[in-house]
């Protein structure tokens, strides 16, 4: 491969003695799979630069399934991501590493993976809507095309106070249940324009990403969820206000 490509670090696991196998999502190529020779080693430049939610110019060369690591350089220093917004982000690589094809371009949303760790980031509270958003996105750049502002049974515009069910690969259907495959239209308006203004409809989101991506996913559990429970079960229970 010829010139620099923005890159950020997905995963890295040492491989021998002084090398690391790295996956990295970039700008033009999306998800690649690199061998980083001896970047483990004392002597090396890149030892503590190869980190997740580094952004880094990288260059890499070769052929087959895994490419070997030329050049890398990080842009800057890496993003502050702390407490429930480094598990977030976590999630956010994990998703990307299970999800995208090897070496097809994705070059849109790199950056809206950009703005996920940047929101990330500046996050105080809770991480839910950068989350929901950047699921959006995925399953947009995934092919994944839905209309949510109409019902796929009548093509009516859907109705804030109606009950629609979701169907996979088909969309949402006028129903009179009401389950975990249902959602009202106000709901699906949210979905339509990734605006979530309140806590129900921000959980209708997360319902309906959480349907979207299963198919993607399989059976294979995120490792990065189990990782956030056990997070959440060792935090400290704050009193109760007066």
């Amino acid at each position: 491969m010829e010139g620099w490509q923005r890159a950020f670090v997905l995963h890295g696991r040492p491989y021998s003695e002084t090398s690391l196998l790295l996956d990295l999502f970039t700008e033009g190529h999306g998800r690649v799979r690199l061998l980083a020779k001896g970047a483990r080693s004392k002597r090396s430049s890149l030892k503590g630069a190869l980190q997740p939610f580094t952004p880094l110019l990288v260059r890499w060369g070769g052929k087959g399934e895994v490419k070997t690591l030329r050049n890398a350089e990080p842009v800057s220093l890496g993003l502050p991501l702390t407490g429930i917004s480094l598990y977030s982000g976590l999630y956010v690589n994990e998703l990307v590493s299970r999800v995208l094809e090897q070496e097809t371009n994705y070059s849109s949303l790199f950056f809206d993976y950009l703005n996920c760790l940047q929101n990330l980031a500046a996050t105080v509270g809770s991480p839910e809507h950068t989350l929901r958003e950047f699921e959006l996105a995925l399953l947009g750049n995934l092919g994944y095309g839905i209309d949510f502002l109409h019902c796929a049974g009548s093509g009516e515009p859907v109705s804030d106070e109606m009950t629609y069910r979701y169907r996979e690969e088909k969309g949402f259907i006028a129903s009179l249940l009401v389950d975990q495959l249902s959602f009202t239209g106000r709901d699906l308006k949210a979905l339509a324009e990734r605006r979530f203004p309140d806590p129900l409809t921000l959980r209708a989101a997360k319902r309906f990403t959480r349907m979207a991506l299963k198919p993607y996913l399989g059976g294979k559990p995120l490792k990065s969820r189990e990782l956030f429970r056990q997070f959440v079960g060792k935090r400290p229970v704050k009193p109760a206000s007066a």
